[in-house]
């Protein structure tokens, strides 16, 4: 437990400083190109989630929103919201953000860095479980192959969680989409 506090204080720390040099890189950038359009920089995409099968339903929509610098070079935010329920074992809710930085070395080659904060609230039917909601962080590190809008790769958790996390492992096949 001291491990996942710890970890938990490091996380924030990180989401802090990169919040703020985010800012401090957004400031910059538009103070010295006071004529340049902000909004002519950012691309917007994301991922929508659906699963059903036995019982089961997932529902997930997170919307995302990336500042390209450049072609090599972009930073943003995102939200993600998800509900998953299993008949007559639970129900859960799942809301929170994160900050993603993807770099790419090479036009085919995405390298990814993301934050993420999440609110999990889960209700179990049967009493004898105890219903939970507690806030989860993530740092993921992924890589992926990219093609036109599209990028097709893998991410890992470095401070994955067995116990508290909402992923079944740490290794996280995505898709992301921008425009």
């Amino acid at each position: 437990m001291k491990i996942f506090v710890f970890l938990q204080s490091k996380s924030n720390i990180f989401f802090t400083c990169l919040v703020l040099t985010s800012v401090l890189t957004f400031s910059q950038n538009d103070s010295q190109n006071q004529g340049s359009d902000f909004w002519k920089n950012v691309r917007f995409g994301g991922g929508l989630g659906l699963g059903i099968s036995n019982g089961f339903f997932s529902a997930t929509v997170a919307p995302t929103a990336v500042y390209q610098f450049n072609s090599d070079f972009a930073l943003g935010v995102g939200l993600n919201g998800t509900f998953n329920s299993r008949k007559d074992v639970y129900k859960s809710t799942i809301l929170g953000g994160s900050l993603l930085s993807l770099y790419n070395p090479i036009n085919e080659l995405q390298l990814s860095v993301e934050f993420e904060q999440l609110n999990v609230n889960r209700k179990f039917e049967d009493s004898q479980f105890s219903n939970d909601n507690y806030w989860y962080p993530a740092l993921f590190l992924g890589a992926g192959y990219r093609t036109g809008n599209v990028i097709f790769g893998v991410r890992y958790d470095v401070i994955y969680d067995e116990d508290r996390s909402i992923y079944a492992e740490p290794w996280i096949p995505f898709v992301r989409v921008f425009f």
